[in-house]
């Protein structure tokens, strides 16, 4: 029981550990900014809890922005932060399903002309669900040890576990009724082709045997 339950605590370790994403951002003037900008996605369900944190490096004269916004049934912009400086944070709740995407873009003030020398390195951090939630402070308000915090990960871990196998579920029953609806119409044009090429081929014979008869070609 022990062993089990030593297992199940790393592997939730090992779920619920996140890693960082470190790039260069290289500045632009502000007309070409849009087109240069960095966006990173990721897949997020419904109420999820996500929180994002962002550190910058240091950059001259050089303005980075931070976009987070999500697609789907209700598009969403849940974070507009703008000239990020050393670290950001924020969390939210998600309002639909869809990609959740943070764009950074850096903008050089006026005057400067674009140049190689010009990045910042930007590093994201995006914690989704489980990850997203202050165990230490849930172990100091309800005052839980070691194993139990452990545990309370575990749970919460299982619990998406469980949402996303309920959400992969529900997906594949919409799929199967979709290509079930789709089957069905392609057999019924399938037979009204087939009952147009037949009738059509008959009305052909029997139009060309009485153009024979009248030119007294056949008996």
């Amino acid at each position: 029981m022990t062993s089990s339950l030593l297992w199940l605590v790393i592997l939730s370790t090992l779920i619920i550990l996140a890693q960082a994403v470190k790039f260069d951002l290289p500045a632009t003037v502000a007309d070409n900014v849009e087109q240069s900008q960095r966006c990173l996605s990721q897949f997020v369900a419904k109420d999820t809890q996500v929180y994002i944190t962002v550190k910058v490096g240091e950059g001259y004269n050089q303005r980075i922005d931070l976009t987070v916004s999500q697609d789907g049934d209700v598009p969403s912009v849940y974070t507009r932060k703008r000239d990020i400086q050393q670290s950001f944070a924020n969390v939210f709740n998600t309002i639909s399903d869809g990609q959740v995407t943070a764009c950074f873009t850096n903008s050089l003030d006026k005057g400067f002309v674009e140049n190689s020398q010009y990045n910042r390195w930007v590093e994201l951090d995006m914690n989704i669900g489980a990850e997203a939630m202050d165990y230490n402070a849930l172990a100091k308000s309800e005052q839980l040890g070691p194993l139990e915090l452990e545990l309370r990960k575990l749970e919460k871990v299982v619990q998406e576990i469980v949402d996303e196998m309920s959400y992969l579920k529900q997906r594949e029953a919409l799929m199967r009724n979709t290509n079930e609806s789709t089957n069905e119409r392609v057999k019924w044009f399938s037979l009204l082709s087939l009952f147009t090429l037949v009738s059509l081929g008959l009305w052909q014979i029997l139009y060309l045997q009485r153009f024979f008869r009248r030119k007294h070609l056949i008996d």
